[in-house]
């Protein structure tokens, strides 16, 4: 059984441009006291067709994390433009909100981001070489796409990680699980 539930993550300052930092407001429980810190990531996945092209954005050590329900704002830097793909800079892509425990991730959320010009006539005419301060990024936060994994937490006998389990189900509920979100359209 989980030991941490995410109860809600609200996307903050969304829609903005394309260089502001990317928050998040994380409310989570924990059903019991944790023996070492979570470890939270936002990773920006800058192509669909690489993982080469993902960003770590920030990592965030939380804990110690005694047993109730908890919140915190992790903002961190948006993602370095040169390392995206020309191709991939406007249009939909992925931003994965992910905690981990030891070193094994037990929940990743995912949500579509759709970065677009906001003027009218580079909408129309969008310039061979992005142009990214005047690119919005606007994060479908109402309908992210959690996937949950099965964890050896502090209990375990062995330190073997058990093998991930998913519950595919759409859902923007976070105590819902749903397909992994690298399965972009």
């Amino acid at each position: 059984m989980a030991k941490v539930h995410i109860v809600n993550v609200v996307v903050l300052d969304n829609p903005s441009p394309f260089f502001n930092p990317f928050q998040f407001e994380i409310t989570f429980e924990c059903v019991e006291d944790l023996q070492e810190d979570l470890e939270w990531k936002i990773i920006y996945v800058g192509s669909a067709e690489s993982e080469n092209y993902d960003q770590t954005l920030d990592t965030v050590y939380v804990g110690p994390v005694p047993e109730g329900k908890h919140m915190f704002v992790f903002q961190a830097d948006p993602p370095d433009e040169k390392k995206i793909p020309v191709g991939d800079a406007v249009g939909v892509t992925v931003v994965l909100l992910t905690c981990g425990y030891k070193g094994q991730e037990f929940v990743r959320v995912g949500y579509y981001v759709n970065n677009s010009y906001t003027d009218s006539e580079l909408q129309e005419n969008p310039p061979d070489t992005p142009q990214f301060d005047k690119l919005q990024r606007n994060i479908l936060g109402t309908q992210p796409r959690v996937t949950k994994f099965k964890i050896d937490w502090d209990d375990a006998k062995d330190s073997e990680n058990i093998p991930p389990a998913e519950n595919a189900t759409d859902g923007a509920s976070m105590s819902q699980s749903s397909t992994d979100i690298r399965e972009k359209s």
